[in-house]
């Protein structure tokens, strides 16, 4: 049995994916429009949880390997929470680490 992985078409960076994809221009306008906007919040959530990791890092005077211990993740992973690599981790991760260090996450919808 052979497996087919051959690449048709690929989506330039930027692109309007919608568009690519067949929908209307005034429709596919739209989507892509809400689409990086759900992106950019998604974003903006995770770096502002990662600046509270990152100052009680700061607050208790921690090098990365001391962070690792504490919240249970390498210290390449404490370095990517403290240089806001976002697409490294998913929110789930960042409240989790949180509530590792006794600082709860609460949510508040605007």
């Amino acid at each position: 049995m052979s497996i087919d992985t051959e690449i048709r078409h690929v989506t330039k960076p930027g692109a309007n994916l919608f568009l690519e994809l067949g929908f209307a221009p005034d429709e596919a306008k739209r989507l892509h429009a809400a689409s990086q906007k759900q992106i950019n919040d998604t974003r903006l959530l995770k770096e502002q949880l990662m600046t509270e990791l990152t100052q009680w890092i700061e607050q208790h005077h921690l090098k990365q390997a001391e962070a690792a211990q504490v919240l249970m993740v390498s210290r390449p992973r404490v370095s990517d929470v403290v240089n806001r690599k976002t697409s490294k981790f998913t929110i789930d991760m960042l409240v989790e680490l949180l509530s590792r260090i006794g600082k709860p996450v609460r949510l508040s919808v605007g």
